[in-house]
């Protein structure tokens, strides 16, 4: 059955979804969004503020973490995702479509902790990303049976080499976030001290032999890198360079490949629709990573010794840096809201994913599916049109690789 719905009726729907979101109750400055919780517990009992003041029951959050805290006046409020991308992205799509939130000026911290390259950064460090890139969206066999002229198992999709752009996109390869955002939020988490350890000094000596992971061996920075998403917690360095060369590929050498982790890019698809949907604005968002551990191993160790036995020596550290530079950039956006925050900080740099979906042109992928118009042209669809406007749209070459990777292999 095919359903007709006028410009008029549809712009009326449109129009009550946006005074929906006016007269919603809670309009937070920040939102914090953490994934499970000793990351979130950093945040509570600290002297800056205090987010436990307020507690939400929110449906469709992780039965895990069923509320959302804020503080008394609702300016900062802090979401628990759960762990994974399945959690990550139904958790924060739940809060963006809650009728109990306005979340169109708030500035989102995806604050958690996460494995770092010793070619990046090293143990306690803090990193802030302008892309992440969902670096196992690919083909894969098991390395034991890949061709002898394969250096990985991973292999872009739609493609039978690994160095050649996949053919098939689904979306949510690559989100570049908002440069100038990042900028202040580094300057912010700058002026923190950072805490070190005795566990992570001893631990980041076993790098000293190994060429090319000096920074492995200095102590905890704030560093602009960017950050891969896996479900998959991958340790050992094949599998670290083969995400290396991903990162460059998907990103069109832009990408500087540094820390991992398995929630970020859902986070984003879901903020991302909300922007779409007019509820929230993604030039607001910043990604903040923790190293707790290396991503590979060092010449004195195997891979599994990495991942069994090397979990350890960052993790306390990073899970406090979390809060340590957290608070800083969380104070930097309230105590500068009138004179800069509120009215939002102009992006220099492409915003969104690698469909173009919410209007520019990526520099990465095969461009603007929807002809640098993104947002626009989803907004004013109706449901009548909407089968006309896919048909229109698939004429372009993208968009005829994207439906090409929906047949099945």
């Amino acid at each position: 059955m095919r359903f007709s719905l006028s410009s008029a009726a549809s712009s009326s729907l449109l129009a009550l979804a946006l005074a929906t979101v006016a007269n919603a109750v809670v309009s937070p400055k920040v939102f914090i969004v953490d994934f499970y919780d000793d990351e979130q517990n950093i945040w509570h009992g600290i002297p800056e503020f205090n987010i436990t003041a307020r507690k939400i029951a929110l449906p469709g959050l992780s039965m895990q973490y069923p509320n959302i805290y804020c503080t008394a006046n609702y300016s900062i409020c802090q979401l628990v995702v759960g762990e994974g991308e399945i959690n990550a992205a139904l958790s924060t799509l739940a809060l963006v479509l809650s009728p109990l939130f306005n979340l169109t000026s708030t500035y989102w911290l995806l604050a958690g902790d996460a494995g770092i390259s010793p070619k990046v950064g090293t143990l306690g460090s803090v990193t802030f990303a302008q892309f992440a890139i969902q670096v196992a969206l690919q083909y894969e066999v098991d390395a034991r049976e890949k061709p002898d002229s394969f250096s990985t198992g991973y292999i872009p999709q739609g493609t039978d080499a690994l160095n050649t752009y996949p053919e098939y996109i689904y979306g949510t390869e690559v989100f570049e976030l908002n440069d100038a955002l990042r900028q202040k939020a580094i300057a912010f988490a700058k002026t923190a001290t950072l805490n070190d350890s005795t566990d992570a000094q001893t631990f980041r000596k076993l790098y000293a032999n190994d060429a090319g992971y000096a920074a492995a061996l200095g102590t905890p920075s704030v560093i602009a890198c960017d950050s891969a998403t896996s479900d998959v917690w991958w340790s050992g360095k094949l599998l670290g360079e083969a995400f290396e060369n991903t990162t460059n590929l998907f990103t069109n050498n832009q990408g500087l490949y540094c820390t991992t982790q398995q929630e970020d890019s859902a986070v984003l698809e879901a903020l991302l629709r909300g922007h779409i949907a007019k509820r929230v604005d993604f030039t607001r968002v910043i990604e903040m990573r923790t190293a707790s551990d290396f991503d590979r191993q060092s010449s004195s160790m195997s891979a599994t010794d990495n991942l069994f036995n090397g979990q350890d020596a960052g993790y306390e550290i990073a899970v406090q840096n979390i809060y340590v530079a957290g608070v800083k950039v969380v104070q930097g956006i309230v105590n500068g809201w009138s004179t800069t925050f509120a009215k939002g900080v102009k992006a220099s740099n492409y915003v969104g994913d690698v469909f173009g979906s919410i209007g520019g042109t990526p520099s990465f992928g095969p461009g603007s599916i929807f002809n640098g118009v993104g947002e626009t042209l989803v907004a004013n669809t109706t449901i009548a049109d909407a089968t006309t406007n896919k048909t229109a749209r698939s004429n372009s070459p993208a968009l005829r690789r994207r439906y090409a990777g929906s047949r099945a292999l």
